[in-house]
């Protein structure tokens, strides 16, 4: 059987309501009795119900977070700043992997509502926007417009793309691919193909864009999409590709088909994340360590009933390596 607080009060030889002060850290208490307590938790392996004690201080300090894939490496490092900043200010993270399921981020949603989570980090959307209004707690989005009534945290994606086309231009590259996830999606990574277009725009270049499915973060479908557009295009000089992923890719299939980089064929990623591969390649570095720090930062500043900004875009790097 499962230990509770009236056992523990009965071998320290105090009443409950001292035990129950002593794990809520409430009152006057010495420390000779504290350690007593303590001592006597751990002999006997006593685990607190934590759902019950967030339901007595109304406060679990938990927050929720959401996200489209953790296998993701942006998601993944942007995950550990949010939990090392989480963890740092007294908080538990509990991590939500949508894979842009509708279903699955409402039910996720709903269990974290359940779960009484303090507020959440919505780095996902997949819902209508009154959906998310009516989730009735804190809640921050990461790198996704869903309101201008939700607070939202996001990099410079115009600024981005236009500093990764204007590289591929004054690099004198005849023909540049722009490769990105799928346009039909409301995303803000939406802007950096917008910006493409307008700097290629009226310009004595030429310039094709291809996007994947609406499926995700389907690595096998990059591939794919990759030799189709060598396929289709043998001329391409140039590639934008709108996360490093997809620029490794473009790199695999350059070498597969003897085409040198940056010799034939220039490249520049998008995101700056660190996995093999990326220490030779240009990219746009978005600052994910900061974007981490405010979502949190603006996540608890809510919980404590304060105002916060409700956009916040923060400016993005432009690294200029080997692939270019």
């Amino acid at each position: 059987m499962a230990v509770t607080i009236k056992d523990i009060a009965e071998k320290v030889g105090v009443s409950v309501t001292t035990i129950s002060r002593v794990l809520n850290n409430r009152g006057y208490l010495s420390d000779d009795l504290k350690k007593k307590v303590h001592e006597a938790m751990e002999e006997m392996n006593y685990q607190p119900n934590e759902l019950a004690r967030s339901l007595s201080r109304k406060k679990s300090n938990v927050i929720g977070l959401i996200i489209p894939d953790i296998s993701h490496p942006f998601f993944g490092q942007i995950t550990k700043h949010i939990e090392y900043y989480a963890y740092k200010h007294g908080y538990k993270l509990m991590l939500c992997n949508s894979l842009l399921n509708k279903k699955k981020e409402k039910e996720y949603i709903d269990l974290l509502r359940a779960s009484q989570v303090d507020g959440i980090i919505m780095g996902s959307h997949t819902m209508s926007v009154k959906e998310y209004t009516s989730i009735k707690l804190p809640l921050v989005t990461l790198d996704r417009q869903i309101s201008k009534s939700i607070p939202c945290i996001s990099s410079d994606n115009y600024s981005g793309g236009v500093l990764a086309t204007k590289l591929l231009l004054g690099k004198k590259c005849r023909k540049i691919a722009y490769l990105s996830g799928n346009l039909r999606l409301n995303l803000l990574a939406k802007q950096r193909h917008d910006a493409f277009i307008e700097q290629v725009s009226g310009k004595d270049v030429g310039f094709v864009v291809k996007q994947t499915d609406l499926n995700g973060f389907k690595y096998k479908e990059y591939e794919n999409l990759v030799r189709e557009l060598f396929e289709e295009h043998p001329d391409i000089d140039g590639v934008f590709a709108s996360s490093d992923i997809l620029a490794l890719q473009v790199i695999k299939e350059c070498r597969r088909r003897g085409k040198a980089v940056p010799e034939h064929v220039k490249v520049v990623g998008y995101d700056g994340i660190q996995i093999g591969g990326t220490d030779d390649l240009s990219t746009v570095e978005q600052p994910v360590k900061k974007m981490g720090e405010l979502a949190v930062k603006y996540l608890l500043r809510q919980i404590a009933g304060e105002d916060i900004p409700l956009e916040t875009i923060l400016p993005v790097k432009l690294l200029e390596k080997g692939t270019t």
